[in-house]
């Protein structure tokens, strides 16, 4: 593993989580465009998913092994989701729990939310550095709207700044993890086992951009900013991957 290629892991795992989380309590940013990065996001999460992820894993796996742990891949983090529903202000809505069990909720559900994210960097850079990279940069770009979203609800409960802060930076540890298990466990595997594992994360991916990014985008009701953000993030994955 190499030192500059794992600087680039760190930065991006960390870096689009705090950005978001430092944004989301100095100035929360106006609606169109935290709608325009989420749809930005998702289109770049699905283009990472459908252009890399999974091209690369028919080329090493058979086409049966591909589906089967796509759709598996959807089905964890789904089920993932459902026992610890994602960190959104609706949760406080529905809910009026105390402030100690609301905080202790939020943690948690960040802190395993960032895991699989963590194993698909991992599963990706242990195939090639470049395609990990990638695949960090996208999940990244889903960090910054998405902490954003986070910060401020936990902010709201813990009316501390500080501790909000810090509370969010320990999740991302979460997210480390998951990249160091994804490497470690599938450096030198077979082949099959490695295509099985970049189709579960582009699964995860997909259910991520799916399920959560795009309906929290509210393309609909913002419809020229969210077709524009579509389109940019997956011309931004062409792009990236052309250069490549």
């Amino acid at each position: 593993m190499g030192d500059k290629n794992l600087l680039s892991i760190m930065i991006l795992i960390f870096g689009g989580q705090t950005l978001g989380s430092l944004i989301g309590l100095m100035k929360k940013p106006k609606e169109t465009v935290l709608y325009g990065s989420l749809a930005f996001a998702a289109s770049m999460m699905l283009g990472i998913s459908f252009f890399q992820l999974l091209p690369e894993s028919l080329k090493i796996a058979s086409l049966y092994v591909v589906i089967i742990s796509f759709f598996l891949g959807i089905a964890i983090i789904g089920i993932v989701d459902h026992l610890l529903p994602h960190i959104n202000p609706e949760l406080l809505k529905r809910e009026r729990p105390s402030v100690k069990r609301s905080v202790t909720m939020l943690v948690v559900g960040m802190a395993l939310h960032n895991v699989p994210e963590g194993l698909a960097i991992g599963v990706g850079f242990a195939l090639a550095p470049e395609l990990g990279i990638m695949i960090a940069l996208g999940i990244a770009a889903q960090d910054v709207p998405e902490n954003i979203a986070t910060i401020v609800p936990l902010y709201g409960l813990t009316k501390k700044k500080m501790r909000s802060f810090i509370i969010v930076t320990i999740t991302i540890l979460f997210e480390v993890i998951g990249f160091f298990i994804g490497y470690y466990v599938l450096k030198g595997s077979s082949l099959n086992l490695l295509g099985a594992s970049l189709a579960l994360a582009a699964g995860f991916m997909t259910y991520i951009s799916i399920e959560e990014l795009i309906p929290a985008a509210q393309i609909k009701q913002n419809l020229k900013v969210g077709v524009t953000s579509l389109v940019a993030g997956a011309v931004c994955v062409l792009l990236i991957g052309f250069l490549d």
